[in-house]
């Protein structure tokens, strides 16, 4: 019975929000082409979102993937609310804490059912998921990894105080304040609470797993390494988990005339580096007032873009989650020949890696950074909250792959549209906007490198996998 078990089989516990569930989905495909089998769990109402978004693989169903859609109870959902003056997404704790509370018997029970098939179980997990996998300690052959959905420079800001000291002695101290290094007002207190809960059940890991590249974020990944070791703690950068060659289909191959064929099917009407994108993310949404200023920004760029308009996906998934948001009367008109508004979820990487694409406007959440950085494509940035006034930080000042659109300190004031116009003129038509291009083209070039066979993401994913299956 020993020499049929598998020599080590990998469990990814996703947190059920888009952004988690998508990097998660991505390093299962990575792994589970080393012919390893991996099991997927996530709750039974999203997964199904999160395979349907999931962009950039083969259609065809891979039969090294388990997906394990755990039913969870009912709970109460209160909608996004576009008008709080604190961005953070407060209408997602009630899914994060009913997930937390509900999954961890379920996924228990199933970690004792994949024990004895295999020499080793390996449990990734969400580092918002961590209280759910606590029980792996009750199995001499599982061992678990904390997965961090945000910049290794995001978390290493919040390590220690000598972190941060040394980061800023990194980065050129100068170019960068204390003010600029956001840590109040980026997630509620009830929500600092949830994680500081899930940090502790974190401290029982063997080491973390990033979604970032060497490339990227080098002398931060040596301090958190050094931190690590401190710990007895191993670290691996994997990314960038996204697909990185992607080649946008031709209108011939498009299937289904929808939302995401109709975007492609429009860029391919413009001209290289053209159009920028403007998205936001599934958690943010917007007040009247900013969809308007937004617009009429827009409008006065006189630049070709496309424009995902849409609410904030809701904890409990409500089936209709097309907005119809009101937009300055006779817009859509008067830009119809230079503009696409798009209402609901849009293929986001299909998207930034269609040559029309010159910017991406973004609320810079880690996941949307490293897909526009992979595919070269330059970042005007508007954080909302969380990680994402650090990742703007790091995009914008250290690696100069982009611009800022709203400083984290104006975080309560709606954004003007003459600094809407402004934003998009400077990345799209500006000399500095060009220099800025070149950075982050010759960035998405070493990203697309690091993944190929002998580049460091590729040695570090197989350090990873050698390691598992040890």
């Amino acid at each position: 019975m020993v020499a049929n078990k598998n020599k080590v089989v990998v469990v990814m516990v996703a947190l059920p929000l888009q952004g988690h569930m998508n990097q998660l989905l991505h390093l299962s495909h990575r792994v589970s082409a080393h012919n390893i089998p991996v099991h997927f769990v996530c709750t039974a109402v999203h997964t199904p979102q999160a395979k349907l978004r999931l962009q950039g693989w083969s259609t065809t169903p891979n039969t090294n993937i388990v997906f394990h859609d755990l039913p969870m109870p009912s709970f109460a959902s209160p909608p996004p609310n576009p008008n709080s003056t604190n961005k953070f997404p407060s209408h997602l704790q009630p899914l994060c804490e009913a997930a937390t509370s509900h999954l961890r018997r379920p996924v228990t029970s199933l970690l004792h059912k994949l024990s004895p098939t295999t020499h080793r179980l390996i449990v990734v997990h969400d580092s918002l998921m961590a209280s759910v996998v606590q029980d792996f300690v009750s199995l001499p052959n599982a061992e678990t990894y904390t997965f961090h959905s945000v910049s290794a420079f995001s978390i290493a800001l919040y390590t220690s105080q000598t972190v941060r000291d040394q980061i800023r002695n990194l980065v050129q101290p100068d170019h960068i304040t204390q003010d600029e290094l956001a840590f109040e007002g980026c997630f509620t207190s009830d929500f600092n609470k949830f994680i500081a809960v899930q940090h502790e059940f974190a401290k029982l890991s063997s080491g973390r797993i990033y979604n970032t590249c060497r490339v990227v974020e080098q002398p931060i990944l040596e301090l958190l390494e050094t931190e690590a070791r401190n710990r007895n703690k191993l670290l691996w950068a994997l990314g960038p988990f996204n697909p990185v060659n992607i080649q946008s289909e031709s209108k011939f191959s498009r299937k289904d005339g929808g939302p995401a064929d109709q975007c492609l099917d429009w860029l391919d009407k413009q001209a290289s580096k053209s159009v920028i994108f403007v998205s936001f993310g599934t958690t943010t949404s917007f007040s009247e007032q900013q969809i308007i200023e937004i617009a009429n920004g827009l409008e006065a760029s006189n630049h070709k873009f496309i424009w995902v308009v849409r609410d904030a996906d809701r904890g409990d998934l409500a089936k209709d989650d097309i907005t119809h948001v009101k937009l300055p009367q006779g817009f859509e008109e008067r830009v119809k020949d230079r503009g696409l508004v798009v209402r609901g979820w849009a293929s986001q990487l299909n998207i930034l890696a269609h040559p029309s694409i010159g910017g991406f406007m973004s609320h810079c959440g880690w996941n949307s950074c490293i897909e526009s950085m992979s595919m070269g494509v330059p970042i005007a940035a508007w954080p909302m909250h969380s990680d994402q006034p650090n990742n703007a930080v790091l995009v914008t000042k250290i690696l100069k792959v982009g611009i800022v659109v709203k400083e984290w300190c104006q975080r309560e004031q709606v954004v003007a549209a003459t600094v809407v116009e402004e934003s998009v003129r400077k990345l799209l038509g500006s000399k500095e906007g060009e220099e800025i291009r070149k950075r982050a083209m010759a960035m998405g070039c070493r990203l697309r490198m690091s993944v190929k066979d002998g580049g460091i993401s590729q040695m570090e994913l197989k350090s990873f996998i050698a390691h598992i299956s040890r």
